[in-house]
Order: structure tokens, then C-alpha cells, then sequence
């Protein structure tokens, strides 16, 4: 029972940031998807923390890395400074590189096999 409160409690919470962020805030619709995804993050990084299973802290990372490089992608939009993008490349591998890496050693093979 204590697990729907839980979820109706996050609902609620996530509808009134959805409800601010989109009939409250005067602000760009660009700003307001950095706004989205920030929050995301953060609930990304509540279960990378707060995780059952090393599985899912492995999947949150790697959520956690697609919402950085969309984060940079919107940046670059709102700004048009180039590095974004640049910065979006590199972690995306650097991301992908982390994600074989932990999946292989839940595994409980050795990185060089």
C-alpha cells in the first residue's frame, strides 16, 4: 500500500512542475524543455542513487547520459554556441563506452575479453 502512495505522491508532484512549467512561466518553449529535462535528470539521479539493483543503476546512468546530450542539443539551439554539440558527441561515446563497461563487469567477465 505504501508503494501507490508513493506513485501518487510522485504523480502529483510531476504534474504540478508540468503544470508551472507550461501555464505559469513566460519563458521560451526551448527553456521550457531544458526545464523538462533537468527534472528528468533529477529523477534519474534519485535512482541511480536510491536504486534496487545494480541493473538499475546501470540503465539510469545510461538514461542519465541521453539526457545530458539532449540537455546540449537544447542549449545549442537556445545559445547556437557550436561547442554544445561537441561536448554532446564526446559524451555520448564516453557514455556508451561506460555502459559496455558496467554491463560487462555485472557480467562478471574482465574488461579485456
Amino acid at each position: 500500500m505504501s508503494g501507490l502512495i508513493r506513485w501518487i505522491i510522485g504523480l502529483i508532484i510531476v504534474a504540478i512542475f508540468f503544470v508551472i512549467n507550461f501555464f505559469f512561466l513566460d519563458i521560451v518553449f526551448v527553456a521550457r524543455l531544458v526545464n523538462i529535462l533537468l527534472a528528468s535528470a533529477l529523477m534519474v539521479m534519485f535512482r541511480v542513487i536510491f536504486g534496487p539493483s545494480a541493473a538499475d543503476r546501470i540503465v539510469a546512468v545510461d538514461i542519465f547520459g541521453i539526457l545530458i546530450v539532449g540537455l546540449l542539443a537544447m542549449l545549442y539551439v537556445l545559445t547556437d554556441a557550436s561547442f554544445f554539440i561537441d561536448i554532446a558527441m564526446a559524451w555520448a561515446l564516453q557514455s556508451f563506452i561506460v555502459s559496455l563497461g558496467l554491463a560487462k563487469f555485472l557480467e562478471g567477465r574482465r574488461l579485456d575479453d
